[in-house]
């Protein structure tokens, strides 16, 4: 099912195309539960703390590369709402070349680094065996993992958040039963905890490809979309890149974290592993909001409805902050008998390192909230310098607060990284998107009033609220040049309809 995002209540639309994404997140970070609740209690804290050493190196690279994905799938959001067909087939083509490029990469180049990466790091002599295995055979499975995001950003981007979820939670549903199996019966250790995540992400490529080609012909890909030309390749890299380097800043700080970390020792690195996976649940609806805000943006932008984008932003804000207090709340009260799952018995020490870095964390969620929204919609509008920008600062937020507050208060240093990132983000965001939403303000407002010659099929609810089989047409967009955003040289040439009188 595909959605418009250009139509319907601003918060109700963001709303309801966040949900799946929370439900997706959610069910993710279950799944991570459960493995981090096998590998922790059927192969030892040694071994937890070993896949808990791989996480910044892992996010580093495969962060950089769902990053790209995320930001190939904003031009086709753009021109989906712009009602471009030929546009979006000609994006996914361009992004699929671009995804698959980035993929042959990763596989290559990933085990590679593995290990001396993770000495760099100072793992620690006792978890670098296993710890190697993990990375590698997660960076050998990395293009299914890559592909999957591209193929869920995709069909995100025209307004179906539903469709992913189901994938997603299939995938984890697989994944669950494989970890079980690999980690247990089969004896495969930490690699079969990798491995089963492998398998399951190839499993759901294999569904997203048949249901592109059996439902959504929007997306079809025709032989002459492959003739990508180098405008659409800079294009797709201009939004994709700064995504991706902004990922991989942070990944940068958070290697710097698990440098702190390790030299801490086992029981630390195990603890924040604890602690970053409640975390990560609790977190999920403010980066579902985020996500949803970024596709509204672009919809509407491509729309040419400015005067949307200002109230679903300020809307999206309101949600993020009533959202990030109860969120905060919950894991202040209930963090510590969660962490319990991870670590079980004899390992009090554990436990309340992870419920120490979990207060520090939900005192400031709504930081990280406004966070989400602000950056989403920066980046859905084809703004990514500023959000590039905010990944530098948390850089240095965290950097000082592994070194610095680190040496002076140990694991509570290390732990105020977050906090301090946030603030330094927010500090950055706030006045750059005011410039925006005051841009936006000087934009003419063209509403949906003519159609294009090839109008885009659409299966499924057109306002987000009711269902029908319909097809969705858009107005010939003409995008303002003072928003940065994108560049659509084939509809740029076209005359622009006239304004009905009002």
């Amino acid at each position: 099912m595909a959605t418009t995002l250009i139509t319907g209540r601003p918060w109700r639309v963001i709303l309801l195309f966040s949900v799946p994404l929370l439900i997706g997140n959610v069910v993710q970070q279950l799944y991570q539960f459960v493995d981090t609740i096998v590998v922790g209690r059927w192969l030892g804290v040694d071994s937890l703390a070993a896949v808990g050493a791989t996480g910044s190196l892992i996010f580093l690279v495969i962060g950089f590369a769902w990053g790209l994905a995320s930001g190939f799938a904003i031009p086709t959001a753009q021109a989906f709402g712009a009602g471009d067909a030929r546009g979006v087939s000609r994006s996914v083509a361009t992004g699929t070349l671009l995804t698959a490029a980035t993929s042959l990469i990763l596989t290559v180049l990933g085990p590679v680094i593995a290990r001396p990466f993770l000495e760099l790091l100072q793992t620690p002599p006792e978890l670098i065996a296993e710890a190697t295995v993990f990375t590698q055979v997660t960076f050998i499975g990395g293009s299914t993992i890559m592909f999957f995001n591209y193929l869920a950003a995709i069909i995100r981007s025209i307004g179906d958040s539903t469709t992913p979820l189901v994938f997603l939670t299939i995938s984890c549903a697989l994944n669950v039963g494989l970890v079980i199996l690999m980690v247990g019966p089969l004896g495969w250790g930490v690699a079969g905890a990798a491995w089963a995540t492998v398998v399951a992400q190839a499993v759901s490529v294999l569904l997203c490809l048949g249901y592109l080609w059996r439902r959504l012909p929007v997306l079809h890909v025709h032989r002459d979309d492959w003739k990508v030309d180098r405008a659409e390749v800079l294009e797709h890299l201009r939004l994709g890149l700064p995504m991706g380097f902004q990922a991989s800043i942070i990944a940068i700080g958070a290697l710097v974290v698990q440098v702190a970390l390790n030299t801490l020792g086992s029981e630390e690195v195990a603890a924040y592993t604890a602690a970053s996976r409640v975390d990560s649940l609790a977190s999920a609806f403010l980066a579902s909001l985020g996500l949803a805000a970024s596709m509204y943006a672009a919809q509407n932008l491509g729309a040419r409805r400015p005067d949307r984008i200002r109230r679903g932003t300020i809307q999206a804000l309101w949600m993020a902050v009533i959202a990030s207090v109860i969120l905060g709340a919950i894991m202040i009260a209930f963090g510590e008998p969660v962490v319990r799952l991870f670590v079980g018995d004899g390992a009090d020490h554990v436990v309340d390192l992870a419920h120490q870095m979990l207060i520090i964390n939900g005192v400031t969620y709504t930081l990280l909230g406004v966070l989400f929204v602000l950056r989403g919609v920066l980046q859905g509008v084809g703004r990514v310098l500023v959000p590039t920008v905010t990944g530098v600062i948390e850089l240095i937020a965290r950097v000082v607060a592994a070194l610095v507050l680190g040496a002076m208060w140990d694991f509570a240093g290390v732990a105020m990284s977050n906090p301090l990132a946030w603030i330094g983000a927010v500090v950055i965001l706030v006045p750059a998107y005011v410039a925006a939403h005051r841009a936006f303000a000087r934009m003419p407002v063209e509403p949906i009033e003519t159609t294009l010659t090839t109008p885009i099929p659409v299966i499924g609810p057109t306002e987000g609220s009711r269902m029908v089989d319909a097809v969705f047409t858009a107005p010939v967009p003409v995008v303002a040049p003072r928003l940065n955003a994108l560049r659509l040289p084939r509809l740029s040439r076209l005359p622009r309809t006239p304004r009905r009188p009002r």
